[in-house]
């Protein structure tokens, strides 16, 4: 039964997500470009997680004399998925999409209102069924324990944490910034800052996963990490740059609040 959470979990946040985008604006044109940027980007998400945990872990897992001509051995390599690749590809995505359609308007406020919450979700769904755990620690009141009875740091607990902090601040900072007539720093740049923001917190919080130490102690994930927050970086200073003060896609609010910028 618990295996059937994580994807219901899944199906529940791209259905609230998409329904935020269906709201993003009035203008029906407009609109459906938006539904394909979101498309690009849930198949990027599809396509980098798996592709991330065999960068990551799973070509580390194989035994040297596996098969590459075996099912179970691409079983093993793409047998499991990563945030951290699935943000990155539906970075790319969202990008691939966004040219595709001519659609030039900035959609990452849009998206630092939904990934969080999707992938607190999805957290939830890792604690039901076991997975993404912590390394092992002495018992502690905020200790997670495993299936065997292993006390563990709480990760995916932590993880949820995260992104409900920062979905609460990127909501809070939406709601102060309403007027487009208004300077905003940030206008366009959320999802950067999100990027970033998780980036350097994945790098640090994954001294406590569970994962395969590959050289000093550290992860391949602590790679993929770095790159997410070069990669929001690299992109804040471009708009920046730019002097992206561009309007933002309408996304309308409870109760007829007008639009983060």
């Amino acid at each position: 039964m618990t295996a059937l959470v994580y994807p219901l979990l899944a199906v529940i946040g791209i259905a609230i997500s998409a329904h935020l985008w269906e709201r993003a604006t009035a203008d029906r044109a407009v609109r459906q470009r938006l539904s394909l940027v979101f498309l690009g980007g849930l198949f990027g998400m599809a396509a980098g997680a798996p592709l991330g945990f065999a960068l990551a872990e799973g070509l580390w897992a194989l035994p040297p004399d596996a098969p590459l001509s075996s099912l179970q051995t691409w079983q093993v390599i793409f047998g499991g998925k990563t945030v951290t690749g699935g943000l990155l590809g539906a970075y790319a995505g969202v990008e691939l999409a966004k040219r595709a359609v001519g659609h030039a308007q900035p959609t990452g406020d849009l998206f630092a209102l939904t990934v969080p919450f999707s992938l607190m979700l999805g957290r939830v769904g890792c604690l039901v069924e076991g997975c993404c755990l912590g390394r092992p620690i002495d018992a502690a009141w905020y200790a997670i324990r495993d299936a065997h009875g292993v006390p563990r740091w709480p990760a995916s607990l932590v993880e949820l944490g995260f992104n409900a902090v920062f979905l609460a601040a990127a909501y809070a900072w939406a709601r102060a910034h309403e007027d487009a007539a208004r300077p905003n720093p940030l206008r366009g740049q959320l999802f950067h800052v999100y990027l970033i923001a998780y980036g350097l917190f994945r790098f640090g919080h994954e001294w406590l996963r569970d994962t395969p130490r590959l050289w000093h102690g550290m992860t391949a994930y602590q790679g993929l990490a770095l790159l997410l927050a070069l990669l929001g970086v690299a992109r804040f200073v471009q708009r920046a740059a730019a002097g992206a003060e561009t309007k933002v896609d309408r996304l309308d609010l409870p109760e007829g609040q007008s639009s983060p910028s």
